[in-house]
């Protein structure tokens, strides 16, 4: 497909290890967590299913992979060593982008960056850089340039009380995203905005949804993007944002990792995203690629064409 950029996207993996479970770090949310892990999710995501997607998409060779986030699980200072163990794994951090989820930015930690751990892999390339809206607290958000992409990292996770995984993207946040995607919709290149949680209202409940989700929707539809990718609800999902002149698609994706189902989840899945323009108007073909119940391998699942405006 001449001119096209692939971007690859997975998300959730929870693949950490639980490792370092000290009293300085106990707290009430964070042994909750480890108890819900044990209870449910922890036979749910294994590594090998990451593994065995990774090995797939390589294959493929695409020109960036965005992550979008809930690498760890409960927020321990060895999840975060972990996780950059397997980044540099995938890839240079000019090759990959994250951004984190609510299980990355979980609860309070002493003495350790958390997340910042991960910094090369989330900040601006030279392109970003020269952009007229400097990225605000914890760098975010940030943007780079892949082939005819401008991709653009919003953080929406925040530290939440007990049973509450819910995302904040924030007013400081939200003004840069503006000023950015504005700039950027007469770059002659396709803004992807990474995000984990959906960023629409109504596509999660108040628990485990944006609490700022209207003013979110509310700069989409007046920017303008050519597609938001997001994770969080480990399910495959397609919605758009529609008001004024624009039309977003906003496309959600399953875990990375989920070796069984578990309360409706799919089994492990990425997508592949080829972004190219034909005739002045963005074409974007998403491949759904995962495991299916009882294959032996990654196939095809899916194929989605989209038109945004």
């Amino acid at each position: 497909m001449p001119d096209a950029t692939v971007i690859a996207h997975i998300s959730d993996l929870h693949m950490t290890p639980l490792a370092g479970f000290t009293p300085r770090h106990w707290n009430v949310k964070r042994t909750l967590g480890l108890l819900n892990w044990h209870r449910g999710r922890k036979a749910v995501h294994r590594r090998e299913i990451v593994d065995v997607l990774v090995d797939d998409m390589r294959a493929f060779a695409p020109d960036h992979i965005a992550v979008t986030g809930d690498l760890c699980n409960i927020g321990l200072p060895a999840e975060y060593e972990a996780a950059l163990v397997w980044l540099e794994a995938l890839g240079d951090p000019g090759l990959v982008s994250v951004v984190p989820g609510n299980h990355d930015i979980y609860t309070r930690l002493r003495s350790h960056g958390g997340v910042e751990t991960w910094r090369p892999y989330m900040r601006a390339d030279e392109f970003g850089e020269t952009l007229a809206a400097p990225p605000g607290r914890r760098g975010f958000p940030y943007v780079r340039r892949v082939g005819n992409v401008a991709l653009v990292g919003v953080n929406s996770a925040i530290e939440t009380r007990p049973f509450v995984s819910a995302g904040r993207v924030g007013e400081e946040q939200l003004a840069r995203l503006a000023t950015l995607l504005e700039n950027l919709g007469s770059s002659g290149l396709a803004r992807v905005v990474m995000i984990h949680h959906p960023p629409l209202p109504g596509q999660a409940s108040a628990n485990r949804g944006m609490a700022d989700a209207h003013a979110v929707e509310a700069v989409l539809s007046r920017h303008g993007a050519e597609l938001v990718v997001h994770g969080h609800m480990h399910r495959d999902s397609l919605v758009w944002c529609e008001g004024g002149h624009v039309r977003v698609p906003i496309l959600g994706i399953a875990s990375g990792s989920a070796a069984h189902r578990h309360k409706g989840e799919p089994l492990g899945r990425y997508n592949l995203i080829r972004v190219r323009k034909d005739e002045g108007a963005w074409n974007i073909e998403v491949i759904g690629r995962g495991l299916t119940a009882g294959g032996t391998g990654v196939v095809e699942l899916d194929r989605l064409h989209l038109t945004p405006c």
